[in-house]
């Protein structure tokens, strides 16, 4: 639809408002409900919305340790503007009209702290390079029989999987809860959320799919809207979707890998692949891959967000624990996958599904783009076999302190992202540490109350 075809179909829909969000640092969508007016009112000029979505935590706890606001600003509001090119139906509340925005000002000045603004800015390094970015993420969750209410009444104890044991890829278990795996693709396709497939993974209630591919942009903002749709779907069956990295120490992680390609400013050709070489990859592909490589240790923050993200990257949880990059090696931080020339690309396995889609996908061109700029060579070989015991270049950060502190002190991550973003991003994550490192968990109480 273009702009007057949106404006009608609004006008004349039932309900009289449209749904709008902004996604925070956590990946979170935050957003309202306006009257159709209001949003007629805004279309061209933005609208404020209050900043402290950018100064809270996942749980609305307000840092005391950011700059960009706080206390010490009064929580003004900022200036946003809605992307018109998002706009989409929900199906599930009756196609009520939906739109994504980003901070920026009445002059279209977009603000340095907001990830979906740090996504385009990557983007259009790559394009002014002649490159055409493309982009999908995959997500593995887990699905429970639970509520919020239940949750919370049973403090989070001996909760529910929708399905009991193992038992990956099974047409079976997908036919168990039917009604909620078939609403999630038809759902989502009429949310202009297509998926490539869908199917169990290992483990008791565990999803996995794999969102259509697109331009840089379009997969980030569908990867963002998957998790949100994919958790109010599950809210209309009676079931939780999480996508935690690690729920259980027992279980397998969930992850979000990212798939990327660089193609010509045509979309004609696929420039990670040559048929000429012994792996399909082109020369551009080899120093994409090794900027990635060379970049991993300073930005991994920007793929493991979290406390419990460090909990999935563990030795023989199909997620990688080294600085390390094979074809179609499902042990290796890296996989590239070069069968033929349309459907080569890079899938990076470091990210987990608790990432904010834009600074994934933002970190992964942007360090492949370091890699073509500075024509880094791919002199790392690839790894044979399993990833999760070759130490020759190194291993991922083991917490989120030590994968903060790294970034704090790179020249890399500010090269890449700016140092407002970075400073900004470095201050929530040491924020979300020290929550974690004052709290008494159950873990100490059992291992010292008595014996200590």
């Amino acid at each position: 639809m273009d702009q007057q075809q949106i404006i009608e179909y609004i006008k004349n829909h039932p309900s009289g408002k449209v749904k709008l969000a902004i996604t925070d640092i956590d990946g979170i969508l935050r957003g309202k409900v306006i009257r159709k007016e209001k949003f007629l009112s805004i279309i061209e000029g933005g609208f404020g919305f209050c900043d402290v979505v950018f100064g809270w935590d996942a749980a609305d706890v307000a840092y005391d340790n950011a700059q960009y606001t706080g206390w010490h600003t009064g929580y003004p509001d900022a200036e946003a503007r809605l992307d018109l090119a998002t706009f989409r139906k929900v199906p599930w509340e009756n196609e009520l009209p939906f739109f994504l925005g980003e901070f920026a000002d009445i002059h279209g000045t977009p603000s340095p702290i907001c990830p979906r603004n740090l996504l385009k800015k990557i983007n259009k390094r790559a394009e002014e390079a002649g490159f055409t970015p493309t982009f999908s993420q995959e997500f593995e969750w887990f699905n429970f029989q639970e509520t919020p209410d239940s949750l919370q009444e049973k403090q989070f104890r001996d909760i529910r999987p929708i399905t009991p044991g193992m038992f990956g890829y099974s047409i079976l278990r997908s036919s168990l809860k039917g009604a909620f795996f078939n609403d999630l693709f038809d759902q989502l396709e009429k949310f202009n959320v297509p998926l490539e497939g869908l199917h169990t993974e290992t483990g008791p209630g565990v999803y996995e799919a794999a969102i259509m591919y697109s331009g840089i942009i379009e997969a980030a903002d569908r990867a963002v809207l998957f998790k949100t749709g994919t958790k109010e779907i599950a809210y209309r069956h009676g079931i939780m979707a999480s996508f935690m990295a690690k729920w259980n120490e027992q279980l397998p992680g969930c992850s979000g890998h990212v798939h990327q390609s660089l193609w010509d400013a045509g979309q004609k050709r696929n420039l990670f692949y040559d048929e000429s070489d012994t792996h399909g990859m082109s020369e551009l592909m080899k120093h994409y891959v090794a900027g990635q490589l060379y970049c991993l240790p300073h930005i991994l923050p920007f793929y493991a967000p979290t406390i419990n993200s460090y909990k999935r990257l563990v030795e023989g949880a199909w997620a990688p624990t080294t600085l390390t990059w094979g074809c179609d090696n499902r042990t290796t931080a890296l996989r590239t996958l070069n069968g033929s020339k349309k459907a080569s690309r890079l899938e990076t396995r470091v990210v987990g599904s608790d990432s904010n889609p834009y600074l994934a996908m933002a970190a992964c061109l942007a360090s492949g783009l370091y890699g073509i700029q500075h024509k880094l060579k791919l002199e790392q070989p690839q790894t044979i076999g399993n990833g999760y015991e070759d130490f020759r270049h190194g291993t991922l950060p083991k917490n989120l302190n030590e994968a903060t502190q790294a970034m704090k002190n790179s020249e890399i991550s500010r090269e890449l992202f700016g140092e407002e973003f970075i400073d900004h991003f470095v201050r929530t994550r040491e924020w979300e540490w020290r929550q974690f490192a004052q709290v008494v968990t159950d873990w100490e109480l059992k291992r010292y109350f008595e014996i200590i």
